[in-house]
């Protein structure tokens, strides 16, 4: 199973003001140990995040791999990984495919890792993040992290239904292995 994440709101705490520098990146507590937990359990991991902050000139490209290579170094010191991490630069007026909700850094992350839709699920905060794997034929997961919980407050929309819905990334992982449970025990004799 291929496990794709939104990042900010799922993985690190999200801002108004964008994340402009490596400190100002902030782990949402337990989004590391449920990525090594992922990890443990086999699944590859990849972040698919909107950066439109980029787009807009507010950071640069070299500014985001600096942001990352931070995430990246405070997964690996709770033992976790990213398996690969896309991003959107675009601002949200010159949208192109790949910007959520846009399916396009979906499919590339699948097409990356080889692993089909049916075998993908999308994790985010957002109904952009529902409807980019709606988009993609990939399973949706709502975290309730960043603004998940007013995501939810506001209405999921009919046409991204079906959507698990969890309080955090952990959750999410608990969602996924009760399926998987049911899914195995549907196939015993």
């Amino acid at each position: 199973m291929l496990i794709l994440l939104d990042r900010d709101g799922v993985l690190n705490e999200d801002r108004e003001d964008y994340v402009k520098t490596p400190d100002e990146l902030v782990l949402i507590p337990g989004a590391a140990e449920a990525v090594a937990r992922m990890n443990a359990l086999g699944w590859p991991v990849a972040v698919c995040t909107n950066q439109a902050c980029i787009g807009k000139g507010i950071i640069d490209e070299a500014r985001l791999a600096l942001i990352h290579r931070h995430l990246r170094e405070r997964l690996a010191a709770r033992g976790a990984r990213l398996d690969a991490i896309l991003h959107a630069p675009d601002p949200p007026w010159a949208a192109s495919e790949r910007r959520k909700p846009g399916p396009g850094m979906l499919r590339e992350a699948m097409a990356q890792f080889r692993i089909g839709p049916e075998e993908t699920v999308f994790i985010g905060d957002n109904i952009t993040d529902l409807q980019a794997a709606v988009a993609a034929g990939c399973r949706r997961i709502l975290v309730r992290t960043g603004k998940g919980r007013e995501s939810q407050a506001r209405g999921i929309p009919p046409e991204v239904l079906p959507v698990a819905v969890a309080e955090d990334l952990n959750d999410a992982i608990e969602h996924l292995l009760a399926r998987q449970t049911s899914k195995t025990q549907a196939k015993e004799p």
